[in-house]
């Protein structure tokens, strides 16, 4: 019996990351070996056992077979006589085909995984990478995290994703592992390299569609210096990601402008309306992929309300409350600060105003306090029931946010405060 230390944890250790979760592979041994020296079995598909007193988990070397066109499973097979260097074959890139001997410490590379570490190449282990679409899931997740530190795709490897897309094995996909995927990139460094790198492998088109549909959109270059609306989108994920780490707010800045891939040819470039035709589109979506609430409601009210927020200074009181009160921001101020930053991330956007002055969320954020400060005394609430008190409480909230406006209009010019909006879009 031979173990070793395979994956994920020798590869981050050759990079100098920190190493959080730890998977052996044994070599030459029987299931009952294992739970002879106490290791506990777990798993119905094949055989997986938790050390006894670490809970690592060991697998009994396999390779792996697809069973044949149209079944979406492998042939799995375990036995004594399997290689490690067999084990490793059926990965998907080299850089995660790296195995380190417990006993003696020494590396065994036998797919120049190193090589490709130190090269940065994102590289198949093997033509069998084809015969599991997830690993274009996988391979697209790879690069949102490891961009940053300068790994790409390789040619021939991007070649086998445009192989997979056009055999039309991408459809074999089942929607939760599509979402387990991409919340997992969502939560990456760079996020975007996931979408791109999809979109590169003519993936895109098929697994998010309704993000596909935005390349070659023309925005009005007033206000998208940079025009294209698959390319605005990719910004503003950039920009959600240097804003906040939560892979809701990165989900709604990339489905924010979904309803641009509808608007009507002969209105281009202005797309009037798209912020509610989106609203649809982003549900379609999450049911297509379902995906979890807390998404779908945040992109929702950021594709419905995003212009709202971008001339909010502009807006009357009147229809301020009604935003908060849409927002549900009174009773969730934890999801108002996630449209606050969806929003801002669709402002700075845009190419050559990364930078932008933009005081539309602190100016938000004061009014919800001003509103919801304000409350009815019991003279006030004195004859009136359940829709009477709140219609009583809206107008008195309208009433407060009107001299906050005021006030906020009346400031010095060239302060926060008397900023205006850069994008004008349809009167309130």
């Amino acid at each position: 019996m031979n173990i070793y230390l395979v994956g994920g944890a020798v590869r981050d250790e050759l990079l100098g990351l920190v190493v959080r979760e730890r998977d052996w592979v044994v070599v030459g041994a029987r299931p009952e070996e294992l739970l002879a020296q106490g290791f506990k079995p777990v798993g119905k598909d094949f055989p997986v056992f938790l050390h006894p007193k670490t809970g690592e988990e060991y697998a009994l070397a396999r390779t792996e077979r697809k069973t044949g066109p149209g079944y979406r499973g492998f042939d799995t097979m375990f036995s004594p006589d399997v290689t490690l260097e067999q084990d490793l074959e059926r990965r998907d890139l080299t850089i995660n085909a790296i195995a380190r001997d417990e006993a003696t410490g020494q590396l065994v590379d036998p797919f120049n995984g190193q090589r490709d570490l130190q090269e940065r190449w994102l590289r198949h282990v093997s033509p069998a990478f084809v015969e599991d679409p997830v690993r274009v899931l996988r391979l697209a997740r790879f690069a949102a995290r490891f961009a940053p530190l300068g790994f790409r795709v390789a040619p021939e490897t991007m070649e086998l994703v445009r192989d997979i897309a056009a055999r039309g094995e991408l459809d074999a996909l089942v929607p939760e592992r599509v979402w387990q995927e991409t919340q997992r990139a969502l939560e990456m460094p760079a996020p975007r390299q996931f979408f791109e790198v999809l979109r590169e492998g003519n993936a895109l088109q098929v697994i998010f569609p309704e993000v596909h549909a935005l390349y070659g959109v023309p925005q009005p270059a007033q206000w998208h210096p940079e025009i294209d609306t698959g390319l605005h989108t990719m910004m503003v994920l950039d920009q959600a990601t240097q804003l906040s780490s939560d892979p809701v707010v990165r989900f709604a800045a990339l489905t924010h402008d979904l309803g641009k891939a509808t608007t009507p040819t002969h209105e281009l470039p202005r797309h009037i309306a798209h912020e509610e035709r989106g609203v649809g589109i982003v549900e379609d979506m999450c049911d297509r992929l379902r995906i979890p609430n807390a998404y779908r409601e945040l992109g929702v009210l950021v594709s419905r309300y995003h212009l709202h927020m971008h001339k909010v200074t502009e807006l009357r009181p009147k229809t301020v409350v009604e935003l908060l009160e849409s927002l549900d921001a009174f009773r969730r101020p934890a999801r108002f600060e996630q449209f606050l930053l969806a929003c801002e991330a669709d402002a700075r956007g845009r190419k050559g105003l990364e930078q932008r002055d933009y005081p539309q969320p602190e100016y938000l954020r004061r009014a919800r306090e001003i509103a919801a400060g304000v409350t009815l005394s019991e003279e006030e609430r004195a004859g009136l029931q359940g829709f009477e008190i709140a219609k009583r409480l809206h107008d008195k909230r309208k009433r407060a946010l009107k001299h906050f406006k005021e006030e906020y209009l009346s400031a010095p010019a060239g302060s926060a405060e008397s900023s205006e909006t850069s994008e004008k879009e349809d009167d309130d």
